[in-house]
């Protein structure tokens, strides 16, 4: 069985750190043979505000669909302001439509969390407040949660993570991404 990962995040930039961890958190899962769907800023970017003025029934459902089909999440969210863009958030608003599924909302779906910011306090409570969002959302978070403060030439324009740290963070995020996806596969198909 091949499992099913989404991966949510990004920024209004193209090239943005916040997707580029994203991305590279996803090599463990593809090597390991998972089929990954990339949910990236360019797509977030055009979402209308859920349920807002420019919201149509049908908006956001190639992702809610992707969402509802998978094994596993990766979130990865800028720091701004010390809490989550507005951007990845009205994202995750956009599940309220898996609200009434047999599987609600992120249940029984490993949750991989991604913060980066230009400062480690904005880094850490973007972090918490993802926590919070998942829980909320009955999801479950990997014990590995990855804090990025970013920095220009953190990474090649190839996609490679330079920095150390940072690097073994997000392989070890990809990895528990990839654990718990096959064991809820596994209970769900008891």
């Amino acid at each position: 069985m091949t499992l099913r990962i989404v991966a949510i995040g990004g920024t209004v930039n193209p090239g943005s750190t916040t997707e580029m961890a994203l991305r590279y958190a996803c090599k463990p899962l593809l090597e390991a043979g998972a089929e990954v769907s990339v949910f990236g800023g360019d797509y977030l970017a055009g979402l209308p505000h859920y349920r807002g003025r420019d919201y149509q029934e049908g908006s956001g459902r190639e992702l809610v669909e992707a969402v509802r089909q998978a094994d596993g999440i990766l979130v990865a969210a800028p720091g701004y302001h010390g809490t989550v863009s507005g951007l990845v958030k009205n994202a995750l608003d956009y599940l309220e439509d898996l609200a009434k599924d047999r599987r609600p909302y992120l249940d029984g779906r490993a949750v991989g969390l991604i913060a980066t910011a230009y400062g480690d306090q904005a880094a850490m409570g973007t972090l918490l407040t993802l926590r919070n969002i998942i829980h909320a959302l009955r999801g479950w978070p990997t014990p590995m949660g990855v804090t990025a403060r970013t920095y220009e030439g953190m990474f090649s324009p190839e996609g490679e993570c330079l920095d150390d740290r940072i690097r073994l963070q997000l392989t070890l995020v990809g990895q528990q991404v990839l654990r718990g996806a096959t064991v809820w596969s596994q209970v769900d198909a008891a």
